[in-house]
């Protein structure tokens, strides 16, 4: 393209649109990838090291089986904060009948994956999912209910039951283990049953019902209830949904949904757009509400790619975009697979994949976290330092698997002297090397091929 055409080209798009500007950033960027130099003055930090993405789900892979049963070892080692289980209701035969027609609830076979989730360590965070059949208007798991009202009793049984004062949870769990539970309404309301916002399968009702059962539960523990847990971030959802609870007052505790996408960027536009809604009058109200992203990943069909090396780099890019955010937590999907390989980041008999060894390096994120300068078109990282040891994550995300860098690393503000310098790869110690700093000035030269993702640790040595 001749300077002359690129040159209105590009003053043409600064007129007519700022995102347009924003593509053509993008594209040129690709065009012309910039070269990671990162450099990391462990006295530059942020403050603690985030734990926001310290959270996984579990879809429904098998019925009438603990599926988290065999691996609370597994999942303990990535120290979670929160694990989201959907299909409690049509999973764990919670609801019933009496002979006289009266529901009845039976928590006990729920209550075995509950008590695994805080074997992990984890606090349950419930999809309040799918219809029990014994509510439902048609006999299908995703139909409105037959009366209201009854959606509205399980409901307020099932918070009493886990955020209850009077009970304890697996013979010993009470107190500040069952504060603070999450209660979703529904999953993915869009997609299972295609609620909409009005018309005969509106997703308001569901909420409506579930918000008067939060609101008439007793003696409870603080707990949070919210949605609307779409398949992705849609405005209109959330400003009518929004519009429809400021009406009525209901409850609303955290705002959720769901985003799957190959661009770790697309999370940082996520925020960026719900923002701005809630930055406007009608909505200012709920900008401070938790926001939760409590399903995300690569791809919302079943792709190999997640049990690969790209799956972990993706994985690792996406968490460096959002871990800055407002975000008060965004779950990984998901822990286990079925019988058949799905997404998860152990196969059904407990085998580590690739996005497991890259949450293991991620937990070595401790202490302070560190400002980094000099990322890269591809390549990105995350640091902290925990006193006089410094950790940092490189990763190189390039879904195409053709960039490759030797990245070169400096750390400045530090003294002069012998340092061990550590690499881990995704189940892949290596031996530790000296390294010289002089000047207060540590240099390191760190190859990285297309989806590397690599751990170093720096120590001064005694």
């Amino acid at each position: 393209m001749k300077p002359a055409v690129r040159f209105t080209l590009i003053t043409l798009l600064l007129v007519l649109s700022p995102l347009a500007f924003l593509y053509l950033f993008r594209y040129m960027a690709r065009a012309s990838p910039i070269k990671a130099k990162l450099v990391i003055d462990p006295k530059r930090t942020l403050g603690p090291f985030p734990d926001r993405w310290k959270a996984l789900a579990q879809g429904g892979e098998e019925q009438g089986v603990r599926m988290l049963a065999d691996v609370v070892p597994q999942v303990a080692q990535l120290f979670p904060r929160y694990i989201r289980l959907d299909h409690i209701y049509d999973y764990y035969q919670v609801v019933a009948r009496d002979p006289s027609g009266k529901i009845t609830t039976d928590f006990s076979k729920l209550d075995e994956t509950v008590c695994d989730i805080y074997h992990t360590g984890a606090k349950p965070f419930l999809s309040l999912s799918y219809m029990p059949e014994e509510l439902s208007g048609d006999n299908t798991l995703v139909s409105p209910a037959k009366n209201w009202n009854d959606w509205s009793e399980v409901v307020q049984k099932t918070i009493e039951h886990y955020s209850g004062r009077s009970n304890r949870l697996c013979g010993q769990i009470d107190g500040v283990w069952k504060t603070d539970i999450y209660y979703e309404v529904w999953n993915e309301p869009d997609w299972f049953g295609k609620w909409r916002i009005g018309g005969a399968k509106d997703y308001r009702t569901l909420y409506y019902y579930a918000a008067v059962a939060a609101a008439q539960a007793k003696d409870v523990y603080p707990f949070l209830l919210g949605g609307p847990v779409t398949t992705s971030l849609y405005k209109n959802w959330i400003t009518q949904f929004l519009d429809y609870v400021a009406a009525k007052s209901l409850r609303l505790d955290f705002l959720s949904w769901h985003h799957y996408s190959k661009d770790p960027e697309a999370y940082v536009t996520d925020i960026t757009n719900l923002n701005s809604w809630l930055a406007t009058p009608d909505y200012q109200r709920f900008s401070l509400l938790p926001k939760v992203i409590s399903e995300w990943g690569f791809d919302s069909e079943p792709n190999d790619i997640a049990h690969t090396e790209v799956g972990a780099a993706h994985m690792v890019a996406s968490i460096r975009n959002f871990i800055n955010l407002n975000v008060e937590s965004a779950f990984l999907f998901e822990i286990k697979d079925g019988t058949t390989p799905r997404w998860g980041i152990l196969s059904h008999e407990g085998e580590k994949r690739p996005r497991y060894f890259a949450l293991e390096l991620l937990n070595k994120l401790r202490g302070q976290q560190l400002s980094i300068e000099g990322e890269g078109s591809f390549v990105r990282a995350l640091g902290a330092a925990d006193g006089p040891n410094i950790t940092l994550i490189v990763v190189n995300y390039d879904e195409a698997g053709r960039n490759t860098e030797n990245v070169p690393i400096t750390v400045t503000n530090i003294s002069d002297g012998p340092y061990t310098v550590s690499r881990t790869y995704l189940g892949k110690p290596i031996a530790g090397e000296t390294v010289n700093a002089t000047g207060g000035t540590l240099t390191y030269s760190l190859i990285m091929p297309a989806n590397t993702v690599a751990l170093l640790e720096i120590s001064k040595n005694p």
